[in-house]
């Protein structure tokens, strides 16, 4: 019996999830899932506990200004105080109040790392072990869970854009950066998270940075071909492409649509949130414009654009991985999230990237250092930076090469993504939270992590080392001075 618990309404989130919670109960778990997508067939062994229409809708919500304004500290926001207000919502709905209430037993509790994690204090109540999974790369302070190493002098965090091989200046906007947002993470999701859960689950419900460390294993939307090496520990498993299934029957007409197009078609997504439609007057026109001038046929997620050319086919929904599967598709043009840079990257398609916020940049860049994508910063875009991107990529063989090389290292492992998730998850069941996965660096605190306990105790050694050896030679010193004045006196 495994209890799956996600308060975030994120779409994109939560295809990944949703996939190893479906392989769960395909291999006869019970498996029971709070959130906001309830099924829309019954699926065997799986039960939703659907808060669905509980929060307002962030699905094809965004528009475009409103991404572009998501910095930092809107973005921080967004991950502490949102999703602060997201949870106290879901955790007073009926349903969750019953679950909360009721006697349930479960083997496994699975949920999100994000923003607060508003349901480990069921891990205290139900007494079960808990693993955690998260849609991105890991998050600065989903590393101290299980004390995953994160140094910022090679590792670049999830909130900059950086390589791998940074300079000085990034290496201390890096540290800084990590730092900020680990402190930032515990006072403003950790700490009123604690003063929530005690109402939810009692008083005697330890504090969350008590709670996370118990956390068995998470399951990362990472791998060394996408993003860069780094030391992990035993409970960090790397999962990307998670969400990816086998290609599927593409619709007759948009099949049609594809095969027919001699010299081969783009395709172009912006992503699950925002709204293309909404994009300023100058940029969308720039795109129309290059869109019509290109003998390629150009699939567009969008709605509502009227006048589009012949060669454009837009739609609201479509089947992206299909799409990107089709051997006629030469280009995506995407936004960078990470969750379709991964499909591309599976399919071996060539990007063109237009990142709006978060991690999008983050991810088109290591694109770009792979020789596979083309960036296209959004404040550049103009109808001649977008046609050169586009030639540039459809023209030059390399970018086709890289990608299918690529996809080729991506693909290359021992299990997919989906049966490494599923090892791992009853691998935890069986041993019963498999504690011996756990690094003894959980139980450090931090100057004990820091080794500043360590560095004092050699401090205080060597001063007093050298405060002795100074008294020392002081010592000799004096009495040499005074058996040579002896000596003079007598002579």
């Amino acid at each position: 019996r495994i209890l799956a618990l996600f308060s975030m309404n994120g779409k994109s989130h939560f295809v990944m999830f949703e996939a190893l919670l479906k392989g769960l109960a395909a291999r006869g778990h019970q498996v029971y899932v709070v959130g906001h997508f309830p099924q829309k067939n019954p699926v065997p062994n799986y039960t939703d506990i659907s808060v669905e229409g509980s929060l307002p809708e962030i699905v094809n919500n965004f528009t475009v200004e409103f991404a572009r304004n998501l910095g930092y500290i809107q973005i921080f926001k967004f991950i502490w105080n949102t999703n602060l207000e997201m949870c106290k919502t879901v955790l007073e709905h009926p349903k969750v109040q019953e679950l909360i209430l009721s006697d349930g037993k479960f083997d496994l509790i699975i949920t999100e790392i994000f923003g607060p994690d508003c349901f480990l204090g069921l891990s205290h109540r139900f007494k079960a072990p808990f693993i955690s999974m998260i849609s991105s790369v890991m998050m600065p302070w989903g590393n101290d869970r299980i004390m995953n190493p994160d140094h910022p002098a090679y590792i670049p965090n999830y909130f900059v854009s950086y390589s791998d091989h940074m300079t000085l200046g990034q290496r201390i906007i890096n540290t800084v950066s990590t730092v900020i947002s680990k402190v930032g993470h515990y006072y403003f999701a950790e700490l009123p998270m604690d003063k929530i859960s005690r109402r939810h689950f009692g008083n005697d419900v330890p504090p969350l940075a008590e709670l996370k460390k118990n956390t068995s294993l998470i399951l990362v939307n990472s791998h060394v071909s996408l993003n860069f090496p780094r030391p992990t520990v035993p409970g960090f498993i790397d999962v990307a492409g998670l969400h990816i299934h086998s290609k599927g029957k593409l619709p007759d007409d948009l099949e049609t649509f594809i095969d027919e197009s001699k010299d081969g078609v783009i395709y172009f997504c912006l992503g699950s949130l925002v709204r293309p439609e909404t994009l300023p007057r100058d940029k969308l026109e720039a795109f129309i414009s290059v869109f019509s001038e290109l003998p390629q046929r150009v699939i567009w997620k969008t709605n509502n654009i009227p006048g589009l050319p012949k060669n454009i086919r837009a739609s609201k929904w479509l089947p992206q991985f299909d799409i990107l599967s089709h051997p006629n598709v030469r280009v995506f043009m995407t936004h960078g999230g990470l969750m379709g840079t991964q499909e591309a990257v599976q399919a071996g398609v060539p990007m063109v990237g237009i990142p709006l916020f978060a991690d999008q940049e983050l991810n088109i860049r290591n694109c770009v250092s792979k020789g596979t994508a083309v960036m296209v910063l959004y404040d550049d875009v103009t109808k001649d930076s977008i046609l050169s991107a586009l030639q540039t990529v459809l023209h030059d063989p390399s970018y086709q090469k890289n990608a299918k090389e690529l996809s080729r290292r991506f693909r290359d492992r021992p299990q997919s993504p989906l049966e490494t998730a599923i090892f791992w998850t009853e691998y935890v069941i069986r041993h019963r939270g498999a504690s011996h996965l756990r690094s003894a660096a959980v139980d450090l605190t931090w100057y004990q992590y820091l080794l500043l306990d360590v560095m004092t105790v050699i401090v205080m050694f060597v001063v007093v080392m050298l405060a002795t050896t100074y008294f020392i030679l002081k010592k000799l010193i004096d009495i040499h001075r005074s058996n040579y004045c002896k000596k003079l006196k007598s002579s």
